[in-house]
């Protein structure tokens, strides 16, 4: 399925690809689980390496380099958090800033603590105990209602300063407004009232490996 895939941008040291929901951005375990974004790069570009991952249900915007000095130059970046990587997600009921003095688009941030939840693996969870430090900044773009159940939503803006695993949906979740369509964190009604989960990274910038211009790309919010 080489041919099913959305370049937005490659040269010589990375391509950067708009990958769909519910297609795994690596390998799963089993050959029914073999099919992936990295698998369909890598049938074109042979040394394409990953850099970093997107979770099955999100879509939106990943980078993977181009051979061993791309990957390390790429992999440092956003180890040391010099990229920019923004999301859109609609999430369940009116979200307003916990901040009573804010203005309603100011940016806001959830920092609790997140762990994977190894009984009910992938989940995690929020432990304050043995939690590693996690940080979400979140802003409202505008409250709307489901077209078929008129159920309050609200359409943030995310921009995960970490990167734990299914950082954004479980913080969310814990601050009582959890991203619709999400099969793992939202109640039945919110998983209910969308046929994906509505969380995509709209936007990705970071520094060229090889030329360390800033470069910055966008995609499309699908719903």
């Amino acid at each position: 399925m080489a041919s099913a895939l959305t370049v937005v941008y490659q040269d010589a040291h990375l391509i950067v690809l708009d990958k769909p929901a519910d297609l795994l951005s690596v390998p799963g375990r089993g050959p029914e689980r073999a099919d992936c974004l990295s698998a369909r790069v890598q049938a074109l570009w042979p040394d394409a390496l990953i850099v970093h991952r997107l979770d099955m249900a999100t879509s939106g915007l990943l980078v993977m380099a181009r051979g061993i000095e791309a990957q390390r130059q790429l992999s440092m970046a956003f180890a040391r958090r010099q990229t920019h990587k923004r999301y859109e997600a609609v999430v369940w009921g009116t979200l307003h800033p916990s901040d009573a003095t804010a203005s309603a688009d100011e940016w806001q941030v959830i920092d609790r603590p997140l762990i994977v939840d190894w009984p009910n693996r992938p989940r995690s969870i929020v432990c304050p105990d043995t939690g590693k430090p996690s940080h979400t900044r979140w802003r409202v773009l505008r409250h709307e209602q489901h077209a078929n159940t008129y159920a309050p939503l609200t359409r943030v803006a995310l921009e995960p300063v970490t990167g734990r695993s299914h950082q954004l949906r479980v913080h969310l979740q814990h601050i009582g407004h959890p991203i619709v369509g999400d099969t793992l964190y939202a109640p039945a009604t919110a998983q209910a009232a969308a046929p994906r989960l509505w969380l995509h990274a709209c936007q990705l910038g970071l520094a060229h490996p090889a030329t360390g211009v800033w470069c910055e790309w966008q995609s499309p919010v699908p719903f």
